[in-house]
């Protein structure tokens, strides 16, 4: 499996994806995508992709973006999903291969330093540009990627409080963790690095982008995709916030966290699952004419 070298600015994010994160995405992808799969959705009929139109997908991750996309652009169209993790592409080719996509490819590959040519109508993204070491280096070369008059959609998240199903088991699990150190840089790459609105206009708005926007979305989401009560806490325990605070975490300590987690999702329990709200921003720009 060939995979692009661990070097540049985002050479720290290219090893978390390839060698430590990648494989359990992989893993689990089916979950997460029952669970992302809503929010996704609205910025994918936002963005108002039609037939014919080629479309670059930015942190494909295992696909599912890029199937939706290869759909509603027909045969006539394409897409081309990239993403730095190279096990989780193969993943997306094998979902492809499986469904006989012939209008969709992936490439594994840095958006912030892929050498573009201006042939995409648009640019879209489903919680994958928020990882850039400079962010506004990155989408001055995605910009390079867009026809003139082409288009930028993508979907972030909000604030950590605007967003319970994150924050409400990564309290639980904090009250059994060392408080002590400096606070983390919000604009750090990571899940809420596009939470200020107004740094990311000005991020896009440097990078050579126009008529910026951002639209609220608040979705009430099915975390972990409708599973139990247990096998959501088993879930979380593995990846997001929860699961990067535990990954050194010894056994009395999990148990610990997942006993309190456990509790603190209860109330949000039912028959369909763990029902939770969801905060996004729907980012959309334009490349000038």
């Amino acid at each position: 499996m060939d995979r692009i070298a661990a070097e540049g600015p985002n050479a720290q994010q290219i090893e978390y994806w390839n060698d430590v994160s990648g494989a359990r995405w992989v893993e689990l992808n089916d979950v997460l995508d029952a669970q992302i799969a809503p929010l996704g959705d609205v910025g994918i009929d936002r963005a108002g992709i039609a037939s014919g139109e080629r479309v670059l997908d930015v942190g494909c991750g295992c696909g599912q973006t890029s199937l939706q996309l290869a759909e509603r652009v027909g045969n006539a169209g394409s897409v081309v999903g990239i993403d730095i993790s190279a096990v989780m592409l193969e993943r997306a080719r094998e979902r492809a291969e499986a469904v006989g996509r012939a209008n969709l490819e992936f490439r594994n590959a840095d958006a912030q330093l892929e050498p573009f040519t201006p042939r995409f109508d648009r640019i879209f993204s489903r919680f994958g540009v928020m990882f850039f070491a400079e962010p506004e280096q990155a989408f001055a070369n995605l910009l390079t990627a867009l026809r003139p008059g082409g288009r930028l959609t993508c979907v972030t998240w909000r604030a950590l409080p605007e967003n319970p199903w994150m924050l409400v088991p990564l309290s639980a699990a904090a009250k059994h963790l060392p408080s002590d150190g400096p606070a983390p840089d919000p604009t750090a790459p990571g899940p809420f690095a596009f939470a200020d609105s107004a740094r990311v206009e000005g991020i896009l708005a440097a990078a050579g982008f126009e008529q910026i926007g951002h639209e609220a979305v608040d979705r009430d989401i099915l975390v972990a995709g409708g599973r139990t009560l247990d096998e959501t806490v088993g879930f979380l325990m593995q990846l997001g916030p929860v699961g990067n605070a535990m990954r050194e975490a010894d056994s009395e300590l999990r148990a610990r966290v997942l006993a309190d987690v456990r509790s603190a999702l209860e109330p949000y329990g039912g028959e369909a699952g763990v029902r939770m709200p969801a905060a996004v921003w729907i980012v959309s720009a334009r490349r000038p004419e």
